[in-house]
């Protein structure tokens, strides 16, 4: 999952629960009784028996198990884990017979810039009187995109706006009569609606692009603000403070820009929730009056009467990074394309903790890429070949920010008017056999009714994402492709174990957030029950099977975002 993401598949917390030995099974589980009160649901939700459609738990296992080696150094874009671990997938999809992209390649160079930024230790803030200094790691982390040996601040004035947000449609604007030029803007994180206080403003507890940090980002910038710092709170966020650490320490991958960054802000960073409340009592504030405030309608945001001075010293790298690109190609309409994307990317070799520094990414995302596997070993030796092509496409730096996804879709190697859809993988389930498919973004496209069809075939049921606070839906590498207006799905089972039940499920996501997500502790486990993942997988290649067959494309549903995008394209 990309960078400050959380997702809802999980590592166990006690493998004692799982059944003994599953990798090698098909995906078939214990009949349950149970019967779930839904409409998408059918009466008897055992599982049913897999086909020998050649998606296994034992594949899905193995390759996992190899691209969450400690060999692979935790599969960080421009390091030796990059070259073993795009090697590695491009050669199984020639294995499989698939053939490489237009350009006669498995690969698709990336251009990217690695600025390894290090931040003086201690960041001041002066005014009214007074001096707070914070500390870098314990109270903030700063970054920047500006290619620069040296960014130094020096007593840039500090604006509170608020959620950062405008957004005309919602009749919201944080910044209306707020000057930011030149100053460093601190924001609260997520949008105005998720607090679930007033369920009317913006889409109530689901979040939408504007609580996203890169969307804050933007925004202060077509603000001319010098610096935006986003202010940590882990129930709104959906993370630890210990992600924001791990995901904005050290290197950081951006896209190459012809200005050299010079058009970004000068810090993009975070500050604790600590931090942020002494930042307010220094200013003679309360933060949750100014929170409070700042939820509602009619906001005006405010200065601080304080300046931050901070210095950034960075260690600058252009290089290229690449997707892996594979093709089955069609046999009567080889040039229309269904795409499934994961990224292979991960965090690589960090901080260590408890002794262990290499973040290998077992879950996120090697599971992906091992399920894209699997679903290019059911087509290789389907009888039956799709009649539109098939691209598989396992894409770089989602970590840093979908960028592999972003570049792929700002540069297609196949025409986007003529891609049907994207299906995308990002953590499989490890936990067994699930009742549910949850899919994120539910309602905003025909394929909706895609997943529900292959989601009865396994005899589960079709629920909307369980915590739209995360804001899943703009997170992972399907939002990319959305944005240019393919329809996108991103489908799992998430909340329902079929062995254990929901309160199992959600003791999983809750170890995963705490002990897991971005740590050195997503390594494979061989007493997990990859099942799920099997079972997620097969829905997925029967979903292709199915859009590979017809003649008509899938349609982004009234009130979409991204359905006058793709109007354009005469879709």
């Amino acid at each position: 999952m990309h960078i400050l993401t959380l997702r809802s598949w999980l590592v166990p917390a006690a493998a004692g629960l799982l059944l003994a030995g599953c990798q090698g099974q098909n995906s078939t589980s214990e009949k349950s009784t149970t019967t779930i009160r839904n409409k998408d649901v059918v009466a008897d939700t055992a599982s049913v028996p897999a086909p020998n459609d050649g998606i296994t738990p034992a594949l899905i296992a193995q390759h996992i198990k190899v691209l969450a080696s400690d060999e692979y150094q935790g599969r960080r874009p421009f390091t030796v884990g990059e070259e073993k671990a795009t090697a590695y997938l491009a050669s199984e999809f020639k294995k499989l017979g698939l053939k490489p992209g237009p350009n006669g390649s498995y690969f698709q160079a990336v251009p990217l810039v690695e600025i390894a930024g290090k931040p003086d230790s201690i960041a001041t803030v002066t005014g009214n009187g007074k001096s707070l200094q914070l500390k870098y790691r314990d109270d903030f982390m700063f970054l920047t995109e500006q290619e620069k040996p040296v960014i130094d601040i020096r007593n840039s004035p500090l604006v509170f706006a608020g959620y950062g947000v405008t957004a005309p449609e919602y009749g919201w604007d944080d910044y209306a009569g707020l000057d930011v030029k030149g100053k460093t803007v601190v924001v609260l994180i997520n949008d105005p609606g998720n607090t679930g206080n007033d369920t009317t403003m913006f889409k109530g507890k689901a979040m939408t692009y504007y609580g996203r940090w890169g969307y804050k980002y933007e925004e202060a910038i077509r603000h001319g603000a010098t610096g935006l710092l986003i202010i940590h709170d882990t129930k709104p966020a959906s993370y630890p403070w210990t992600v924001v650490q791990s995901s904005n320490g050290g290197a950081k991958l951006h896209p190459q820009t012809a200005d050299r960054g010079a058009s970004k802000l000068a810090v993009e960073g975070w500050i604790t929730l600590d931090a942020a409340k002494r930042l307010f009592a220094a200013a003679g504030q309360h933060y949750d009056a100014a929170y409070a405030a700042a939820n509602q309608r009619g906001f005006k945001g405010k200065a601080f009467g304080l300046n931050l001075s901070t210095t950034i010293h960075n260690k600058i790298t252009r290089k290229t990074s690449k997707n892996v690109v594979a093709v089955l190609p069609g046999t009567t309409r080889p040039k229309e394309y269904i795409i499934y994307t994961a990224h292979w990317d991960h965090l690589g070799i960090g901080k260590a903790v408890a002794g262990d520094s290499i973040y290998n990414g077992a879950l996120d995302n090697a599971s992906g890429c091992a399920g894209l596997l699997a679903i290019a070993n059911a087509f290789a030796q389907a009888q039956e070949k799709p009649a539109r092509s098939i691209v598989f496409l396992a894409v770089t730096g989602e970590e840093q920010g979908l960028l592999g996804s972003d570049y792929y879709a700002q540069h297609p190697l196949f025409p986007l008017a003529a891609t049907v859809a994207d299906l995308n993988m990002d953590v499989l389930p490890s936990f067994g056999p699930m009742r549910d498919l949850t899919i994120v973004g539910y309602g905003q496209s025909e394929l909706d009714d895609y997943a529900r069809a292959a989601a009865q075939e396994q005899k589960r049921y079709v629920q909307p994402d369980q915590h739209p606070e995360t804001g899943s839906f703009y997170r992972s590498d399907h939002f990319s492709l959305a944005k240019v207006g393919v329809p996108a799905l991103d489908a799992h089972g998430s909340t329902d174990s079929r062995l254990h039940g929901k309160a199992f499920a959600e003791a999983q996501r809750m170890d995963y957030t705490d002990k897991h997500y971005h740590q050195p502790a997503d390594e494979y486990d061989p007493a997990w029950d990859l099942r799920g993942a099997a079972d997620d997988a097969r829905l997925l290649f029967r979903i292709g099977q199915k859009l590979a067959s017809e003649t008509t494309f899938p349609k982004w549903k009234d009130g979409s975002e991204f359905k006058a995008i793709r109007a354009k394209s005469g879709r």
